[in-house]
This record gives structure tokens, sequence and C-alpha cells, in this order.
């Protein structure tokens, strides 16, 4: 009995504490800030679904993010497939297409994006990093010459209509961000697919010796990471009401933050998909508070970039302390 007790008071480390808490904690931190300097918007009914339909878009990015991240790897071309597969749903809802078959191809588009990314991965051998970075700039490129450099407007009104509704007052972008977070949740948690990521992401060698196909699952966590930022520009098309060239750019430092301060290590191998729907809630509570106090778009840059910095010294913190 004793044993059992101090067993549990040893693992009651900074670590282990940081690891189940330190996200919520930090929600709640920032909440309580926003409270305190805002009271009249932050107790406001509109807040709350405010701050979930602002998030959204980004957790869906972040939740792809993670995967690439998981592997030890990362997707900066997620930012580049969002604006790509919304221009590309936008030109068929315009062309006449029906707008749910517009809606499964802009994901199919997704999919096959991802699946280029993992593939070049694959066959180069080169990091992710370089990869995606090429590919980002390609995706975006391909956007801009396909859209002429102009805004798309004129699709269906019962599109943006459906996406901007709500259920019992929660934003129906919320919900999808949250279908997706269970549905990735189970698969890492469930899955032999998802134990094999980690152990992927844990050390490519050791997976590779005990049988896992390296590649193969490379070339999915890019298809997942795809599929992610292919529904989330199903998700900002609806909300904006336009297909914008330039969209979505820079997102890939919001969607790794979220995923950075939901506890995934950047060294792979470590996070959970809870875990990131905080981060991704942490950096729309943080928009929204920099929103409501006044403070200037590029200011919001400056955080985010120190966030990342904060959270991967802490991840390398927190590794050293085990």
């Amino acid at each position: 009995m004793s044993q059992s007790k101090t067993l549990k008071k040893e693992k009651l480390t900074f670590n282990t504490i940081w690891q189940r808490y330190g996200t919520f904690g930090i929600l709640i931190i920032l909440l309580a800030i926003l409270a305190i300097l805002k009271p009249t918007y932050f107790f406001s009914s509109s807040t709350a679904p405010q701050i979930l339909a602002q998030s959204s878009v980004n957790i869906l990015i972040a939740m792809g993010e993670f995967f690439a991240i998981l592997i030890a790897g990362i997707d900066l071309s997620v930012g580049s497939v969002v604006a790509l597969t919304g221009m590309c749903m936008a030109k068929l809802m315009v062309a006449g297409i029906n707008p749910i078959v517009a809606v499964l191809l802009g994901i199919l588009l997704g999919a096959f994006l991802g699946f280029l990314n993992g593939l070049l991965v694959n066959v180069t051998g080169l990091h992710p990093f370089i990869i995606t970075l090429g590919t980002q700039a390609i995706y975006r490129g391909v956007t801009l010459i396909i859209s002429n450099s102009s805004a798309v407007y004129g699709f269906p009104a019962s599109f943006t209509r459906v996406i901007s509704k709500s259920v019992i007052g929660i934003p129906l972008v919320a919900i999808i961000a949250v279908i997706v977070a269970l549905i990735l949740a189970y698969l890492t948690k469930k899955t032999k697919l998802g134990r094999n990521i980690y152990a992927l992401g844990g050390n490519k060698e050791s997976a590779w010796y005990s049988g896992i196909n390296v590649n193969l699952h490379t070339l999915i966590v890019f298809i997942i990471s795809g599929i992610c930022a292919g529904i989330a520009g199903v998700v900002l098309l609806g909300r904006v009401g336009s297909a914008e060239p330039a969209a979505a750019t820079g997102f890939e430092t919001y969607a790794i933050a979220a995923s950075i301060i939901g506890g995934t290590s950047f060294f792979g191998g470590k996070g959970k998909i809870f875990g990131v729907v905080m981060g991704g809630l942490i950096i729309g509570v943080i928009n929204f508070g920099m929103n409501i106090l006044s403070l200037s778009s590029t200011l919001q840059q400056v955080v985010m970039g120190a966030l990342i910095i904060g959270s991967v010294a802490l991840d390398r913190f927190v590794a050293n302390k085990k």
C-alpha cells in the first residue's frame, strides 16, 4: 500500500503536471485576464460563439499539422492548401456544380495535395520542412493562377447560410471541428495506425526494425494533414463568403503554435488531439482578446512568434527534466 502511494507521488513531477493540466491552465488564465480587462465584452452572450467560430479554422488546420509534427516533421503548406481548395470549391459552385459535390471534391483535393507532399518526402528523402516550404509556394502560385489573382464571389447563398448556422447556440463550424477531433482522437488512441504513427515519431529506425512501413505511414500522415486543411477550406469559404487568393496566408504559423502550445513535442512521438484543440482555443482567445483591446494585427504576429519559441523551449526543458 505504501509502495503504491510512493509511486503515485513520484509520478507527480513537473513534466506530468504540465502534460496533463498545463494547456488547460493557460486557457483558464487567459479567460480570467480577459474577464478582468474587458468584463462587458467577456460576459456578452455572443463572446463564446465568436471565439469558437474564430478558432474552428485554426483548430482544423492544427489537427492536421499535429500529425506532421508527431512524426518529427512539419507541414508548411497547410495555409496554401486551404486557399487552393477553397478557390477550387468556389470556382466549381460558380460554374453550377452542386455545393455538396464541390465540398467533397475540395476535401479530396486537399487529400491529394497532402498525398503529393508525402510522396515527395518519401521519394526525395528530404526533410518535410524543405518539401512543404516548396509546395507552399507552388500551391499558392496555382491558386493565384486559377483565380487570376482576383477574389471569387457569387456562389450559392445557401452554402454560406449553412456554414454560418448555429445548433443550440453552438456554431456549426465548431461542431464540425469537434467531430473531426473525435475521429482523429479515436484514430490515435484506439487503432494500430495511430500507435504506429507515435512509434514512427518516437524513433524512426526502431519503427522500421519493428516492421512498420515508414513510407506508407508518412504518406498517410500528410494525407490526413491535407484532408484537415481541405475541411478548413470549406469552413473558411463559408464564413468569409468569398474565395480570396491570399486566404489563409500565415495560417501555418497559427497551426504550428496551436500544436506546440497544446503539448505536441516538436521532436516527435508525443502529443494528443485534445491538447491541440486546447491550443487552438488559446490562439483564438488571444486573437479575440487583442481585437477587443484594439491591438494591431502586427502585434498579434509578434505574440504568435514568441509563443512558438517559448513553447518549444519549454518542451525541451520538460524533456530534459525526465
